[in-house]
């Protein structure tokens, strides 16, 4: 990845949702400029959600999500629901196509939406096959929803404007704010960076949340300074004065801490994604359950990527390690990864999510409320690192 890139995760996710042959496709093509849809007459045409990252003036980057018609029926139909139910959890802007007079399913759609933290944007299709039922069906979802549908036809590329204007007007606020580094340096500030350099940075690359945070720093026209954990020492000597912030790696935690100059404030790359990803303040709350841990708790490793098992990796091996340190070897560590995650919440007394670099805020966050509607404390790997090295009262949260 270029350091122009804008990585998927951080682009507004924006949703079309409807019933199987509604026009979603269409839309999604006619708002796209291009055929990245197979458009069909057979119902059932889109199986799996289909990604498409591109800018929108004037919104900026986003990422469009065409998904399977919710109404689909039958064992294989039900899995591709369950896909389209998966992507709610990843939607800023939920884009509901109402097709037809009978649209309880798409209502049903749109309240679960909004409650998964969706905006919503309700649009009649189709509308130059039939304009008096489109007003009809306008007039009728306007008093379900309290919401002004927009009429639409993507192939008369009709309404499109419409549709823009409510994707801009409907951007989240917290989206519009999100910065990785939040207030913690200014312009001109030398800040230095602590790398790891270990299995998951493969030679010649840098992990995801490094490239971000370099990029930050360089728009916001920090000097940095980049080193490794075991030249920390010679990295700080080779300064002509204290970094203002040093950003480490959580697994060197301790060490950078008990070496940091005391006028250099102390944060990690995955503090730092904690609050751009998720709710930084939850996550704190979430630690000061590891001191309520027994040898008998139960604790979930949340990894938003998929991998193959690593040596010393930090979710499966490291933290594990450190918890049943302090707890004992009976503590259970149960482990989920990409999109899978436990219905059933309750059983645990702790979760412990990763820095999910590779996810969207709005999924982290919709992890967070079902964690809270199931009464668990939810944390997050470089808080967990610092709580159980004692120094998360001394490090920086964003």
């Amino acid at each position: 990845m270029s350091l122009n890139d804008t990585p998927r995760a951080n682009r507004l996710h924006i949703g079309i949702f409807g019933k199987r042959n509604s026009g979603k496709s269409t839309l999604v093509n006619a708002l796209t400029g291009q055929k990245l849809s197979v458009v069909s007459d057979q119902p059932g045409t889109t199986t799996d959600p289909v990604f498409k990252s591109m800018e929108l003036h004037p919104v900026g980057p986003v990422v469009f999500i065409d998904t399977a018609g919710f109404d689909d029926e039958g064992q294989l139909g039900q899995l591709r629901v369950d896909k389209t139910r998966e992507i709610m959890d990843k939607t800023d802007i939920a884009i509901v196509v109402f097709d037809g007079m009978d649209f309880h399913k798409e209502l049903e759609w749109a309240g679960q939406l909004e409650k998964a933290g969706a905006a919503v944007i309700p649009v009649v299709g189709k509308a130059d096959l039939d304009k008096a039922q489109a007003e009809a069906v306008k007039e009728a979802v306007k008093r379900e929803l309290n919401m002004e549908p927009i009429l639409i036809s993507a192939l008369a590329k009709t309404g499109l404007d419409q549709v823009k204007a409510a994707i801009e007007a409907a951007v989240p606020e917290d989206f519009k704010r999100q910065k990785i580094l939040g207030d913690l340096v200014g312009d001109g500030q030398l800040v230095l960076l602590v790398m790891p350099q270990d299995i998951q940075a493969p030679k010649g690359r840098l992990i995801l949340p490094q490239v971000q945070t370099i990029r930050e720093l360089l728009d916001k026209r920090c000097v940095t300074v980049c080193t490794t954990a075991d030249q920390f020492a010679f990295g700080l000597a080779a300064l002509k004065e204290p970094p203002a912030l040093i950003i480490t790696d959580s697994q060197c935690f301790k060490r950078v801490y008990e070496q940091k100059p005391s006028a250099s404030r102390l944060t990690s790359f995955s503090v730092l994604f904690a609050a751009y990803k998720g709710d930084i303040d939850t996550f704190a709350e979430g630690a000061e359950a590891i001191d309520r841990l027994t040898p008998s708790s139960k604790v979930l490793i949340a990894e938003a990527c998929t991998h193959a098992p690593l040596e010393e990796d930090i979710g499966r091996v490291k933290i594990p390690r450190l918890l049943r340190k302090r707890f004992g070897e009976s503590l259970q560590v149960d482990l989920c990864a990409g999109n899978d995650f436990p219905r059933d919440l309750e059983s645990y007394d702790l979760i412990i999510h990763c820095g999910a670099c590779m996810f969207n805020r709005r999924h982290v966050l919709s992890r967070i409320a079902k964690a809270k509607d199931a009464g668990v404390p939810i944390t997050n790997y470089g808080i967990t690192i610092a709580k159980l090295s004692g120094i998360l009262d001394k490090i920086q949260l964003p």
